[in-house]
């Protein structure tokens, strides 16, 4: 009997330590890394391109590209997820003056939330909208 109380132990404890050792190896909001393709709306519309990825020391990041007058390609600036729920900020090329707030809530393959440009010298917003993607 003392065998097998024993034995339940250990198979016990070696599994509460894989469990401990997966949960420290995942970063929140790593199962929506991928690309992702939508639209966007507020003062006008266009197509737009989400990449979200890790970067060399395992920290969410990744680009936006927009389809609009002029086009552009950013880097995110900061990622973050609470659940399915994601925030990100980037600058918006040319002269970077002003950035973009990015928020969103996934739900398997696609994803849906409210963007804010907002001018950086006085934290002022300029514009807002809506933003809808998919996994590609």
């Amino acid at each position: 009997m003392r065998c097998c109380v024993w034995l339940w132990l250990v198979i016990f404890g070696a599994m509460c330590a894989a469990a401990q050792r997966g949960a420290e190896g995942s970063v929140p909001g790593e199962q929506f890394l991928g690309t992702w393709t939508g639209t966007w709306e507020g003062s006008g519309s266009g197509t737009l391109e989400l990449t979200l990825e890790k970067d060399k020391s395992g920290a969410l990041g990744g680009t936006v590209s927009v389809a609009r007058e002029p086009t552009y390609k950013a880097s995110l600036k900061t990622v973050s997820f609470d659940g399915k729920k994601m925030t990100a900020r980037y600058d918006v090329p040319p002269d970077e003056g002003g950035q973009v707030i990015l928020a969103a809530s996934f739900d398997g393959n696609t994803a849906s939330g409210t963007w804010s440009l907002r001018d950086k010298a006085n934290d002022s917003e300029v514009a807002s909208g809506t933003w809808t993607v998919t996994r590609k």
